[in-house]
């Protein structure tokens, strides 16, 4: 986006979710109670990681980033929506819709790579357990979430600068209550299709290659423990299924967003999916990782035991 369309235009003005009042309130009571969920469960969980030396563990650690990781990606966007509900405040300058639309595709992708990371410590602790600590040591734990921080805001980088090297001009109404690059694009005043194909062609690079990965390793797993006893794979199950049924809601909901059909009909769908990867799904995060998780449920008893004392 060139320097004259950053200082001449007065920033975009945000849909929302609906203009009716009693549904306003409905939702506006609804998301913050998620988003309040979504803070106190993520925040519960990466203090309990961090003050508790039993879960000092590659699995956790990257529970840990991603609990994290799903405060502030809520956050990017959720307390925007919050405020057009409550009074109504749709605008937003250029430059914050820019920063909005930059971090939400950063966290998502870095959690689309975090997801990536604990597929394959799973693959290592069940597949080559006499060489995990070898293999998922503290260095190269913290070399391979590094990685996923770093490679995430690449990518981000690299959307938004396709997004906003478009020339933006009287159209300011995005139908969405958030930045997003679908929405943003349609809004310049020129051809847009090339940046659309390679907007879209970037992700489905990255979800594809990311959520194969996933899918391998699992395949590998079960694999694996169809030839072991009933005892191991119980475990195996126990162990994998939280991770999996996140996975399976944090890239069916985006997926069904960036590489769905890109017509006037699927806005209402887009909105709809967002709301569930953006706020439901990180809510839940905590609850799916501790519902099945006996030595999180463990510490959890003892962090809330010894503060009755």
């Amino acid at each position: 986006m060139g320097p004259e369309n950053v200082t001449t235009m007065e920033g975009f003005i945000l849909l929302g979710i609906t203009d009716e009042r009693d549904l306003k309130i409905f939702c506006f009571v609804l998301f913050l109670t998620f988003y309040l969920f979504n803070l106190s469960g993520n925040l519960c969980i990466v203090l309990l990681i961090t003050i508790d030396h039993s879960l000092y563990k590659p699995m956790y650690y990257f529970l840990a980033n991603l609990s994290f990781l799903d405060i502030f990606y809520s956050t990017t966007t959720v307390p925007k929506m919050l405020s057009g509900l409550l009074v109504g405040d749709k605008r937003i300058s250029i430059f914050g819709c820019i920063a909005q639309l930059h971090f939400f595709h950063f966290l998502g992708s870095t959690e689309a790579l975090l997801l990536t990371s604990m597929s394959y410590d799973r693959y290592v602790a069940i597949c080559n357990p006499l060489r995990y600590h070898v293999l998922m040591g503290r260095k190269s734990c913290l070399q391979l979430a590094s990685c996923c921080w770093f490679i995430g805001f690449l990518y981000s980088l690299l959307q938004t600068i396709i997004t906003f090297r478009l020339p933006y001009c009287n159209r300011r109404q995005v139908t969405h209550f958030y930045c997003d690059i679908k929405p943003v694009i349609k809004l310049a005043c020129a051809n847009t299709n090339q940046s659309e194909l390679l907007v879209s062609g970037i992700f489905a690079i990255v979800a594809v290659s990311t959520f194969s990965l996933i899918i391998v390793s699992y395949i590998i797993i079960s694999y694996l423990v169809a030839h072991q006893s009933s005892k191991s794979r119980s475990k195996a199950f126990s162990t994998c299924s939280a991770h999996l049924t996140v996975v399976l809601l944090f890239y069916g909901t985006a997926m069904c967003t960036y590489l769905g059909p890109d017509s006037e009909a699927s806005i209402e769908s887009d909105r709809i999916a967002a709301i569930l990867f953006a706020l439901i799904t990180p809510s839940l995060n905590p609850v799916i990782y501790t519902l099945r998780n006996k030595e999180v449920q463990k510490s959890l008893r003892n962090m809330f035991s010894s503060s009755k004392y």
